[in-house]
């Protein structure tokens, strides 16, 4: 009874350590865009916790690839800035709480969403980003994955992209072959069109005939 009582303890216990352990690792800085392919635009969402139990989250400088657009999604309460280099290419965005904003509380995450693009033409994008608090601790999330797959303490946020399509200026695929195909029917429709119409008037005269006919 002993043993089997020490037993449901020890599975209780394991249980605890492995959701505290999950609980600290889905605390992180993460970022998701579902269908995010290589060379395309998308959009990108960052999700922040605020693990302070003291203090609020009140900035988030997000490091982007060089992409040519960045564009922010209005929050209520903050205020987004797009950095650029001198070729004009977004390489970093900020978000800052309004003077008087809350900010993220202790307890609480906020989303912050971007439309990048186009994504670079690898398996994996990184996005190290810096979160800030109230009380003036700056938290860096920019440490890769080790070798071994073991994640660091403070990841940096990673995006895994799908294979992008041939053409990549401006992140939708133009398919040329079903564009003629579409010609082609419209063609085909304006003529089948044309014959139905032709047909008609001479319905009408052939009617119009025979009415005249009977009369006389």
């Amino acid at each position: 009874m002993r043993s089997s009582l020490s037993r449901a303890c020890g599975a209780v216990a394991t249980a605890g350590f492995v959701l505290l352990a999950g609980g600290v690792a889905a605390a992180h800085v993460t970022v998701d865009a579902p269908g995010a392919q290589q060379g395309k635009y998308s959009v990108v969402t960052f999700r922040v916790p605020t693990e302070s139990d003291t203090a609020s989250t009140t900035a988030l400088t997000v490091t982007l690839p060089n992409v040519r657009s960045a564009r922010t999604e209005p929050m209520p309460g903050w205020t987004a800035r797009v950095e650029r280099n001198d070729k004009a290419e977004a390489v970093a965005v900020t978000w800052t709480a309004d003077p008087g904003a809350p900010g993220v509380g202790p307890g609480q995450f906020q989303r912050f969403v971007v439309s990048l693009g186009p994504l670079p033409t690898a398996e994996t994008v990184s996005f190290p980003a810096k979160q800030t608090y109230s009380d003036g601790k700056v938290v860096d999330w920019n440490q890769p994955v080790g070798p071994d797959g073991a994640e660091p303490e403070y990841p940096a946020p990673t995006l895994t992209l799908a294979a992008g399509g041939d053409d990549h200026s401006d992140g939708h695929r133009v398919d040329s072959g079903a564009a003629e195909q579409d010609d082609d029917t419209d063609d085909t429709a304006r003529w089948l069109a044309g014959i139905g119409l032709a047909l008609g008037l001479v319905g009408i005269s052939l009617g119009l005939g025979s009415m005249i006919r009977r009369r006389s």
